[in-house]
């Protein structure tokens, strides 16, 4: 499969509670109405209303919204735990919705593995054996998939405690648990639904930590669910933001904080120190005189806050280099701009017209998933 190839590609996905439901999605009346007078109209809740986005191959794609979004629904939709109404998902080109029985399950057990807020752990297994529980439902022998789990368990952070049980575990060691059996099976795509989002702040942050160094370490495509912005800030390359059902935009962390797409979403930013988010990029202006080589050199990913610190120190402006080439210098009066928003962002947000990730209406944990059952 060719590395430009999306790992999964999603074109008009809808997801529909109620009677009728596929109606919705085939009427442009009905698919127009907002969600309580759709409601009102049809007795239909739209969860998902046609969504489209491509996950990039070793990216960490972030869907995130308030309570209320759809972001479990729509993850869940992926692998098909719930079956979408319309539109269709591809994961390496293959059509997902299209998979027989068999080929569903080599999905999910295979290629794209999830990992949930609640752990799902088996009480009377050792931390091992419940590592290891994936490799046994595919079939692999004892002997190796306790030693593939064993690795795992050492990547995660837990070794030495194989042979505890999940009663015997704090919060933040069954999350390591149920990411570590996730990962044994070597999925192509990891799939989180707000897994942290019940942890204690400081054991949330040291997994937030755990994810980007396996990311790092790893390059392995991730798609994580969440309702918190930090969280979303910190681990995505990508974000999704959704409102009411609608992805109102669609970019990087720097996008979407430089360059609000609404004021909707600016309110939504309003409090992120735009200075730990946006880039040296954001404030770079051409370089003049003998500026290109003097001055302390920055790369181009470097924060502004950083920034803002080699520029204090050296009392000059900052040359921002890529590869031995200037491409530009920032000064303290810019850096100051960006942090202020006086400042316009070099590189606008994504035009959700452009990239429709579309509508998801309501999380499937707060909204009727209880209709699927």
């Amino acid at each position: 499969m060719s590395a430009t190839t999306p790992v999964f590609s999603v074109q008009g996905l809808w997801k529909v509670f109620g009677p009728k439901a596929g109606r919705v999605p085939a009427d442009p009346e009905l698919s127009a109405l907002p969600p309580a007078d759709l409601r009102s109209r049809t007795g239909c809740t739209a969860a998902v209303r046609d969504v489209s986005f491509d996950v990039r191959r070793g990216e960490v794609f972030v869907v995130m919204g308030l309570s209320g979004s759809g972001k479990s629904t729509l993850v869940r939709c992926l692998t098909r735990l719930i079956e979408p109404t319309a539109g269709t998902i591809a994961v390496d080109g293959e059509d997902v919705r299209a998979m027989d029985r068999t080929r569903l399950r080599e999905l999910r057990r295979h290629r794209a593995a999830m990992v949930f807020q609640h752990f799902g752990l088996l009480p009377h297994r050792t931390v091992l054996d419940n590592v290891a529980y994936g490799l046994e439902i595919q079939g692999v022998g004892r002997a190796e998939r306790r030693a593939r789990a064993a690795g795992v368990v050492a990547k995660v952070g837990l070794e030495g405690m194989e042979q505890r049980r999940p009663g015997q575990l704090s919060g933040g060691q069954r999350q390591r648990v149920g990411l570590a059996r996730a990962l044994a099976v070597d999925p192509e795509v990891l799939l989180f639904d707000e897994p942290f989002s019940a942890l204690d702040p400081l054991i949330r942050r040291d997994m937030q930590e755990e994810v980007v160094r396996l990311h790092r370490e790893e390059g392995r495509t991730m798609v994580f669910i969440t309702h918190d912005l930090s969280e979303a800030l910190k681990l995505g390359d990508r974000i999704a933001l959704m409102r009411d059902g609608r992805v109102v935009q669609l970019g990087t962390p720097e996008e979407i904080v430089g360059s609000p797409a609404d004021d909707y979403v600016r309110e939504f930013v309003r409090d992120v120190p735009r200075e730990q988010v946006l880039t040296v990029r954001t404030a770079m202006r051409p370089a003049s005189g003998d500026e290109a080589g003097t001055g302390p050199a920055l790369p181009p990913t470097a924060t502004v806050s950083q920034a803002i610190v080699a520029v204090a120190r050296a009392g000059a402006p900052a040359r921002v280099v890529d590869r031995g080439r200037c491409l530009g210098v920032v000064d303290h009066e810019r850096l100051l701009g960006v942090v202020a928003g006086t400042e316009p962002a070099e590189n606008p947000g994504e035009n959700p017209g452009e990239h429709p990730a579309g509508n998801l209406a309501e999380n499937s944990a707060e909204e009727p998933a209880k209709e699927v059952v």
